[in-house]
């Protein structure tokens, strides 16, 4: 089976997937000449990280049997479209929970300092009113003591709730398919279990300072101006998860009006081309769809990948590693 890496692959991954028999293309190719480079060369499976694979290409490559996405799954147009012209989607969500899991709390940690307003305003100002900007960034808050609120309490929101206790915050989650976890955190040499049960959505949003979402795609958001109405005055909300899952008007409206104190998004309603209210908006904290790409986490996805690819397709079984 002829196999294309568009972006890259770790030279471990790429020696699973030899050794199993796999022929493996690593070319960049331009995604004008995407389709045709697929048909002549027979590819019958793709390995993509930031190449978007388009409909033309699933639906204009007969022989294609999977499309494996290291990290951000929304590089391809249609997984249902794909699904239905008989081609797998690969991808290994658990590999990114920790790295997403600390560009909220990266998020979580500049809202509360204002570092991402100040790291704007420094570089201008910093040799001329530094004493004013000192003024202006002091009053931040310190986590301990204080209460998140976690939407969504899955694997990520997990990991979240762990980096939580850490800095010494009171945790609180909503999940409608997770009565509670038992979370095992390891400090030093000991292990420590914490077991924490979830509550209704309305009491995570009455009581938590902050509040995080790690939800799935939703049809509606979860968040809009009735549910930041039940919010705490001068608290923070960070969305790593999708887009959708927050009323972006109703976002505007309360960060304008100092309902809320900050806002961190990693994921947008309009992507790759977020609504320019949010770019330019000084209490947001602006990162584009990167809660999975740490280096670290690539790697973990790739070799994940690579072992999957060989489970399906080279007559191994017993190899789940995405539930």
């Amino acid at each position: 089976m002829n196999i294309l890496v568009t972006d890259g692959l770790s030279q471990t991954a790429v020696s699973q997937l030899t050794e199993a028999g796999f022929n493996v293309l690593s070319v960049k190719v331009a995604q004008s000449q995407l389709k045709e480079y697929i048909n002549a060369k027979n590819i019958e499976g793709i390995i993509t990280r930031t190449t978007f694979i388009e409909n033309e290409v699933i639906t204009g490559a007969p022989q294609l049997k999977f499309i494996a996405v290291i990290g951000n799954e929304q590089v391809v147009s249609s997984v249902a479209e794909a699904e239905k012209n008989g081609i797998q989607f690969i991808t290994a969500p658990v590999a990114a929970t920790r790295s997403v899991a600390e560009l909220v709390f990266a998020h979580i940690l500049g809202g509360s300092r204002f570092l991402h307003h100040s790291n704007r305003n420094m570089p201008l100002e910093g040799d001329m009113n530094f004493k004013d900007l000192r003024n202006f960034y002091s009053g931040g808050i310190e986590l301990q003591g204080k209460t998140i609120g976690i939407i969504g309490f899955g694997k990520i929101g997990q990991e979240i709730a762990k980096i939580a206790l850490g800095f010494g915050m009171k945790v609180i989650a909503t999940d409608p398919n997770v009565v509670g976890a038992k979370l095992q955190l390891k400090i030093q040499d000991q292990n420590v279990e914490i077991g924490l049960k979830t509550v209704n959505l309305e009491q995570v949003l009455e009581n938590s300072d902050i509040i995080s979402l790690s939800v799935s795609e939703q049809k509606n958001p979860i968040i809009g101006a009735k549910e930041i109405a039940l919010m705490k005055p001068n608290g923070g909300i960070v969305n790593i998860s999708n887009g959708n899952a927050i009323d972006e008007e109703a976002l505007i409206e309360a960060l304008e009006d100092a309902k809320l104190k900050f806002a961190g998004l990693d994921t947008y309603d309009n992507e790759p081309t977020p609504a320019i209210k949010l770019l330019m908006n000084e209490r947001i904290s602006l990162t584009p769809h990167i809660g999975g790409l740490t280096g670290t986490a690539t790697e973990r996805s790739a070799a994940l990948i690579a072992k999957e690819v060989i489970a399906k397709f080279h007559g191994k079984s017993g190899m789940d590693f995405f539930k």
